[in-house]
């Protein structure tokens, strides 16, 4: 799947919507009811009554742009149905999206390493003998 990237911030409507609405209504909706700015790049999740389809809706920079998935044998797993908002991290919407059970996926907490080394060598030592 095409998806921007991994540092968006994935929110979920934890409510079934029309999925009737195309774009502007599904902005519309997160502009009015979900009281969010659905225009900073932030994704929305959407699901149908029928917990086999979902919808995405987010804005590029240049465009909305939404996506539609069935799933044709299984069903999405869904938080508890209640008027709200859930946030799911990269790993957790993946897993969402692919049909899994998100609530099994725990992202793992990405460090910087301490240092760089090429070859057994600081990384600045290295370098000077190329030039």
């Amino acid at each position: 799947m095409i998806f921007p990237s991994n540092r968006v911030r994935i929110v979920v409507a934890t409510k079934p919507v029309d999925f009737r609405k195309g774009h502007d209504g599904l902005a519309a909706l997160v502009k009015n009811e979900l009281r969010k700015d659905p225009f900073t790049g932030t994704v929305f999740v959407f699901r149908a009554k029928r917990a086999d389809r979902l919808k995405l809706l987010y804005w590029d920079g240049t465009g909305l742009v939404m996506t539609y998935q069935r799933l044709e044998e299984t069903t999405f797993t869904w938080p508890v149905i209640r008027d709200g908002l859930m946030t799911l991290n990269h790993a957790q919407f993946e897993a969402l999206f692919a049909g899994l059970d998100w609530r099994k996926v725990k992202a793992l907490a990405a460090r910087p390493p301490a240092a760089a080394e090429c070859h057994g060598e600081p990384f600045g030592r290295a370098v000077r003998g190329w030039f």
